[in-house]
């Protein structure tokens, strides 16, 4: 099933240009536990809004930031909300409310009192007018890339402001781990979704594009229709004549090199990025990175190219795999297209802590090492088992992934399966159906079956929900082992209750 960006963002109003927000102005988020929502509710506040926020899922991890903060949260959704003296001048919400149920009570309700309905990427981005924009976007990298510019910026001096997919720490954040930072310096940094035109109210003056691959299955096609929304948004940055933005392309990557041969009249500056191996290392085009070490405590990454006239510089990156080396090339990228200079950025780029849920280890207990991370595509899940290996050379490594919608798990089964098939013994948790309403198309169990096809001697097993899965874990782990939980819903609290049920034994 197919649907286009439009049914998905029934009742919502269109993008459209930022403007500031008013001192005072009174605005509420529905959804506001949400990874996205909440960063619009705290970015909105933080602008001078009179922000409240609901969310019938109650508290998250996201959550507890928007609370430190004091803004009013209601665990229900209920129409009185937009009822209330004042009533809000507007409310933001997402597109995961809005797939699922466009007629939603409260939305209804705003719309009936003349209350405009927006996507809360477009309080994001009225939250940065003002600012340098920087848009992080592509299918794999984004909050990875955006928390490591961040970061960056801030070891620079730079003082940025964002908007991450992910937890940043308290020593970003200044307070409890969040999903935005409000800084005082000219920077804005946000994550930049391409699903169902979710990135469309961001403008920015630079753009890093990490990969373009097939992704959403409920709103792209095929691979070639997720290009043409990234070059129409890429097309829409361009269209003010006189702030031609800067393009950090990663040319290592397939899909972006399709984006590129659509962009041959790119009016503003194109910096291309690519890992290459040592026969290609010679060419000084952009900025090109070369792995020239991986251990389990990190990967050494030579720097070269044009944009380093004064030649290659080298930087230890605190993460693994081959994925965050692409990572870091386009944080570099990014960082130049801003100013910075290079020896501040391979400082910054070697004291990064990462982000939450994105290769994060949670702990060891009874000899068994725990990583949670947000992958939930074959070519994550790929990359992220390759990363494991570099961190813990020589163990038993465990794939347990909760699949992220039942559209995308039953468009990529065999892709899920041939990469999951690669570990050493798998779980597969309940299918967490966020905004997917149909949940005939795929299972859990069907999943682990296909994997157990590809390979009959592997432990295979669909325990159930994410309590059973981790339950079900527990007595089948062993020291030495290392169990790296993939997916996004509730798969964090997976290994949460892993660990806390090994370190009673």
């Amino acid at each position: 099933m197919i649907r286009d960006a439009a049914a998905v963002g029934a009742g919502l109003a269109p993008a459209r240009a930022a403007r500031r927000i008013r001192t005072g102005e009174r605005i509420h988020v529905v959804g506001v536990a949400g990874a996205g929502a909440s960063a619009a509710a705290l970015l909105a506040d933080r602008a001078g809004a009179s922000v409240t926020g609901c969310d019938a899922g109650g508290p998250s991890p996201y959550s507890a930031a928007v609370q430190a903060t004091g803004i009013p949260v209601a665990w229900r959704h209920d129409p009185a909300h937009v009822a209330e003296d004042p009533q809000p001048d507007r409310l933001a919400v997402t597109t995961a409310l809005t797939a699922v149920d466009p007629d939603h009570p409260e939305l209804d309700a705003a719309r009936r009192r003349g209350i405009p309905v927006e996507a809360w990427q477009q309080l994001v981005a009225d939250a940065a007018t003002g600012r340098t924009l920087v848009g992080i976007a592509g299918t794999h990298g984004k909050s990875t890339t955006s928390g490591w510019l961040v970061h960056v910026l801030v070891e620079a001096g730079a003082d940025p402001s964002a908007l991450v997919g992910a937890l940043l720490p308290a020593a970003l954040t200044g307070g409890t781990p969040a999903t935005a930072r409000w800084g005082s310096g000219d920077t804005f940094v946000v994550e930049a979704d391409e699903y169902a035109g979710n990135f469309d109210p961001f403008r920015p003056d630079v753009v890093v594009v990490t990969s373009v691959e097939w992704d959403h299955p409920d709103v792209f096609a095929d691979r070639s229709a997720v290009v043409s929304v990234f070059e129409r948004w890429l097309r829409g940055a361009a269209a003010t004549p006189d702030r031609p933005p800067t393009l950090v392309a990663n040319a290592g990557d397939e899909g972006v090199r399709e984006l590129l041969t659509r962009l041959p009249d790119w009016p503003g500056r194109l910096i291309p990025i690519r890992l290459v191996d040592d026969t290609g290392y010679a060419h000084r085009e952009g900025l090109r990175g070369r792995i020239v070490a991986a251990t389990p405590d990190g990967t050494d990454l030579a720097l070269d190219g044009s944009l380093l006239p004064d030649g290659p510089v080298t930087a230890r990156l605190p993460t693994a795999g081959r994925h965050n080396a692409a990572n870091a090339l386009g944080v570099a990228g990014a960082a130049l297209a801003l100013g910075l200079s290079p020896a501040a950025i391979v400082r910054g780029l070697a004291s990064f802590g990462g982000v939450g849920r994105r290769l994060e280890r949670k702990g060891e207990a009874a000899g068994v090492a725990v990583y949670d991370d947000y992958g939930h595509h074959p070519t994550a899940i790929r990359e992220t088992l390759a990363a494991v290996r570099q961190r813990a050379p020589g163990r038993r490594v465990w794939a347990v992934y909760e699949p992220l919608t039942y559209h995308r798990t039953a468009a990529l089964l065999d892709a899920f399966a041939d990469v999951l098939a690669t570990a050493d013994a798998v779980a597969v948790a309940d299918i967490w159906a966020g905004r997917d309403p149909d949940t005939t198309v795929a299972s859990a169990a069907g999943l682990a079956e296909a994997v157990a096809q590809r390979r009959p001697e592997l432990t295979v097993a669909a325990p159930g929900s994410v309590e059973e899965t981790a339950d079900w874990l527990a007595g089948e782990v062993r020291a030495g082992d290392v169990v790296l939980v993939m997916g996004g819903g509730r798969s964090y609290r997976i290994g949460e209750r892993l660990l806390e049920q090994l370190e009673q034994r």
